[in-house]
């Protein structure tokens, strides 16, 4: 029993990782038994925007540093989207809340107890600053906002301890004192320091150390809190395989979080991961681990700028030096140190193209860099497209999507490709296209090719197909969200569900799926399921 709940499994994800957001999170509910808790991303009074992109660095197989920034919509925000959650009875929704003051603490804790079955404390986060860390090194102010939170609830306060403390027993002492009801243990270790090129990866300079190499301090930790409060402890840090997951109960825990080891791991794959998991302890064995990624790539590969072709006002085209390794269908991060990092599809691998389009500060900058200017790449991440042999491949295209898909119409072949714009001075990559493609063009006001929306000259073209040549297609999506919703509506006209692919920009932050921050409307998190996903999660907006 876990207060009052008899939990499906024994396992919790911590915060801040993969279960970020409400449609991860009911996924994890309804699919994934041996999870029992899920704990949200630690909430704050106000929204946060976090920090800028690179959020999160690997330093070893397994080991990561990361610097989110407390990430998070704000309480009343969170309050709509966690109330919106189906809990199951044999699962527990722990919510994560932090503060700058104990007046904060107590705020969000009013707001959202009545959606949390128990509140998680977050007083150790080691890189944000005027939160976390700072206070949970404080016995008396722990003991404070322990006492605070719990005077206005009646569901469970656990608070998270941070081992960047020389006596964690004293802090989980404190915490008992205020009335906790359990100790949560470790978050990050740190602040750590990664570097490539001579340049700091993190936006944030630093970040909290997890991964492997946390491991025996948070075994280390684990034992003290138990040897000093008779409290449940949730273990967290570092466990990966079923011997860590004993050696943690037999230092005091009686929940175990996995974190980090499910980088990299489709949605698919962390659940046969946990299934494993679970048979591993029930049997004694431990192959749950041979499932995770430690071949994950993080590291940075420079490439000079050798052309920035402005096509109209907010589009280029940028040529690199060399080539990338990237399939069609998966993507790569550009890396530029000071400025931050975003994801693209490479419009072409040799040499490394980008179609850029100005959204904001990072894109507006690749619009003005100036040759020879060095940037650096990582990836691929993402999932190879894989149309079925003896298909024909039709790619629809709006704004910059046709880098998603010209390297599909090129290494299969067979295809035809729409492409739609406003107006014909946003086309880009015409000629190009045709040399390998049946190229069709829309342009809203006509000035190029069909006038109208790329989605008509779409049904024009399905409609002159027999039965056989449609059952035939594969379609891959990718554009500006209503324009897949379109395309996507026309399609199911003529074909099935499972012949259509899209790919939507669900704001992709660390690419190997820790952060969730790309959830899709049934779970799936694009960079790691995706980016091209089937119509299933593609239809609908995300939470």
């Amino acid at each position: 029993m876990f207060f009052g709940k008899q939990l499906s499994g024994p396992f919790t994800i911590p915060s801040g990782v993969v279960t970020t957001m409400p449609s991860i999170i009911q996924y994890f509910f309804d699919n994934i038994p041996e999870v029992g808790v899920i704990t949200t991303k630690s909430i704050g009074l106000q929204p946060r925007l976090g920090n800028r992109e690179p959020v999160i660095s690997q330093y070893a197989p397994g080991c990561f540093v990361n610097a989110v920034g407390l990430t998070n919509p704000g309480a009343e925000k969170s309050l709509e989207l966690l109330g919106q959650l189906k809990v199951p009875k044999d699962k527990f929704l722990l919510t994560s809340i932090f503060g700058g003051s104990v007046e904060e603490f107590v705020a969000v804790a009013k707001i959202l107890a009545p959606v949390s079955d128990g509140l998680e404390l977050n007083l150790s986060c080691p890189h944000a600053t005027g939160y976390g860390m700072a206070m949970g090194q404080d016995p008396e102010l722990v003991r404070e906002i322990t006492a605070a939170v719990k005077a206005v609830v009646d569901i469970p306060v656990i608070p998270k301890l941070t081992p960047n403390t020389p006596n964690i027993g004293e802090i989980a002492k404190a915490a008992a004192a205020g009335g906790a009801d359990a100790i949560c243990a470790i978050n990050t270790v740190g602040p750590g320091f990664t570097s490539a090129h001579g340049q700091p990866v993190l936006s944030n300079g630093s970040g909290g150390m997890s991964g492997k190499g946390v491991l025996p301090i948070a075994l280390k930790c684990v034992r003290e809190i138990a040897a000093a409060v008779d409290l449940p402890i949730i273990g967290c840090g570092g466990a990966s395989s079923a011997a860590d997951v004993r050696e943690f109960a037999s230092a005091g825990a009686s929940v175990v979080g996995v974190g980090s080891s499910l980088v990299g791991l489709t949605t698919d794959e962390i659940e046969a991961y946990f299934t494993a998991l679970g048979r591993d302890l029930m049997v004694n064995s431990n192959y749950a681990e041979s499932r995770i990624r430690y071949d994950i790539d993080m590291q940075f590969q420079p490439v000079t700028l050798v052309s920035n072709e402005r096509i109209c006002d907010d589009i280029a085209v940028l040529t690199f030096d060399r080539a990338v390794n990237v399939q069609a269908g998966e993507f790569v991060f550009l890396w530029l140190p000071g400025l931050g990092e975003k994801p693209f599809s490479a419009l072409v691998d040799d040499p490394f193209t980008l179609a850029v389009i100005d959204v904001g500060e990072f894109t507006g900058k690749l619009l003005e860099l100036p040759v020879g200017t060095e940037a650096y790449v990582r990836g691929p991440h993402g999932i190879p497209a894989a149309p079925p042999e003896g298909s024909k491949i039709v790619a629809v295209a709006g704004g910059t999507g046709l880098a998603a898909v010209y390297q599909l119409a090129r290494d299969f072949g067979n295809a035809e490709l729409f492409i739609g714009a406003r107006s014909a001075d946003r086309l880009y990559f015409l000629a190009e296209s045709r040399k390998i493609a049946t190229v069709h063009v829309a342009t809203d006001d006509g000035s190029e090719g069909y006038q109208g929306y790329v989605s008509e000259l779409l049904r024009e073209r399905l409609q002159q197909m027999s039965a056989e040549e449609l059952a035939k297609l594969v379609f891959y999506n990718c554009g500006p969200e209503p324009m897949v919703h379109a395309a996507e509506a026309v399609q199911r006209e003529y074909c099935k569900d499972e012949q259509i692919f899209s790919a939507i920009d669900y704001q992709t932050k660390c690419g190997v799926g820790l952060c969730g921050a790309c959830a899709a409307p049934d779970g799936r998190r694009l960079c790691v399921d995706g980016p091209f996903l089937d119509r299933r999660a593609a239809l609908y907006p995300p939470t």
